[in-house]
């Protein structure tokens, strides 16, 4: 992506609109489902009124006379806190006042470090210039200590769902160790809906969540209000705890890899990925502890595993080849756009496991073999300093999948791209041990229990 500079954009929409406030929410049945609703007020000239649809599925949840206000009130105000941010951004008002409920001085903390971290791409990429004490004040009604809720959580798992490799992987070892678990999706797609199918799940059998953004926001960005990356995987995060509180299901297991912790930009904290890191986890689940309730169960049940690693599991699960997507732009339409960086980047990560005969048949063509894709390819390999603002894995990672994918070629008919790799190769390959070594070796940070890690380790045994 290419940087724009719209600092003086920032700068004068800053001085403009003075404040953002989070005025209230409200939530209630209407008759065969939850309606959330929120009200954002940027500086008294603009109303957001975004709403969010869950279907009541009576096989799926508790009773509706059985859910506690209490609870529903405290899940539905923090899911309207990062609701907030994709609304606070197209101003970046200084001020952001929390009208609807309370915040400690430690919780403001946690939420300025979400918003800065989370927004570090759209920062960078329309050349903003600030930093993590100075871009919000954020004031809330109250500092009072929050009352811990009680959910009444037993045991069971709650699993988002985002159609690609990872996804599936998790959806796989769950089913063929028996584990009781739902499926979690925010807006269903065609790609999504095939996916679960293939791992047994219909729609009764899911936990979906249909949010729409504000057509005033819209509206806006098309008249020159700032625009860019919001940390959905965050968003993700609190609809998963009103899932799980829905459903009365302790665990909720997410499939963030080990590679997701890795900056985009080298040198700065800024990544793309920043809310499926180890250290959102880590931040995530210590608010949710300290504030919410202890019963949530929050973590990344792949998180000890490298991308290599869940490629590897993935090219066995040959039943999701024809019908995941990796692929942003072609999802929604259950195709593979051929000319993205996500799209180059899961067809050499599994280049080391599949034949390339087997590569081109799930992709329409061999990627390596486009011209088009050499920019990305050295984005990719580290070549060029910044990686593509892209949910993908590491350089290192990138590199050794191209170094076992020659191999596979026997140094023969090789793809224009990989001769050019190998052309400007120098210094980047690895010993021979290493791509054994990173296929049997496990991420200690993480925080998956020994029930589900020992799925894990038997899967890559």
């Amino acid at each position: 992506m290419k940087r724009v500079d719209n600092f003086s954009t920032f700068k004068q929409l800053r001085e403009e609109y003075k404040f953002f406030s989070y005025e209230r929410y409200s939530w209630y049945f209407d008759g065969n489902q939850l309606k959330i609703q929120y009200i954002f007020n940027l500086s008294d000239k603009y109303f957001f009124t975004p709403e969010i649809k869950i279907p009541y599925k009576p096989n799926l949840y508790r009773t509706i006379d059985s859910m506690s206000r209490q609870v529903l009130d405290v899940l539905v105000f923090h899911t309207g806190m990062i609701e907030l941010i994709s609304y606070w951004k197209a101003a970046c008002p200084k001020q952001v006042l929390i009208k609807s409920g309370g915040l400690t001085p430690d919780q403001v903390s946690f939420w300025k470090k979400i918003y800065f971290q989370g927004l570090g791409e759209f920062f960078y990429l329309n050349s903003i210039n600030t930093d993590e004490d100075d871009f919000i004040e954020l004031i809330a009604e109250n500092s009072d200590s929050p009352e811990l809720i009680k959910p009444g959580l037993k045991a069971g798992s709650v699993v988002p769902v985002g159609g690609g490799k990872d996804s599936a992987v998790t959806l796989d070892l769950m089913n063929k160790a028996g584990m009781d678990w739902i499926p979690m999706v925010v807006n269903p797609g065609y790609t999504i809906a095939n996916v679960l199918s293939t791992a047994g799940k219909g729609r009764d059998d899911t936990a979906d969540i249909h949010r729409e953004i504000h057509p005033l926001l819209l509206r806006l960005n098309q008249e020159g209000f700032l625009n860019g990356h919001t940390p959905f995987s965050a968003l993700l995060a609190f609809y998963s705890l009103l899932s799980a509180y829905l459903s009365g299901r302790q665990d909720i297991l997410l499939s963030n890899e080990s590679s997701a912790s890795e900056a985009t930009v080298p040198g700065t904290s800024i990544n793309h990925q920043y809310s499926k890191s180890h250290e959102f986890e880590n931040d995530f689940r210590n608010y949710v502890k300290t504030n919410i309730s202890g019963e949530f169960n929050y973590f990344s049940f792949l998180r000890p595993l490298s991308e290599l690693q869940i490629a590897g599991l993935f090219s066995k699960m040959e039943q999701f080849h024809p019908h995941f997507r990796s692929c942003n732009v072609g999802s929604k339409t259950g195709a593979w756009c051929g000319h993205c960086p996500k799209c180059l980047f899961t067809f050499i990560i599994l280049s080391p496991f599949l034949e390339p005969e087997k590569l081109e048949s799930i992709f329409g063509k061999n990627l390596l073999e486009d011209h088009t894709l050499e920019d990305i390819m050295h984005e990719l390999t580290g070549v060029r300093a910044i990686k593509p603002f892209e949910c993908i894995g590491t350089v290192d990672e990138v590199n050794l999948a191209l170094q076992q994918s020659v191999k596979r070629y026997d140094g023969k008919n090789l793809p224009a791209l990989l001769k050019k790799y190998l052309e400007n190769a120098g210094n980047i390959f690895y010993r021979e041990d290493d791509f054994e070594q990173i296929l049997a070796k496990t991420s200690d940070d993480h925080f998956v229990p020994g029930k589900y890690f020992n799925l894990l380790i038997q899967a890559l045994k």
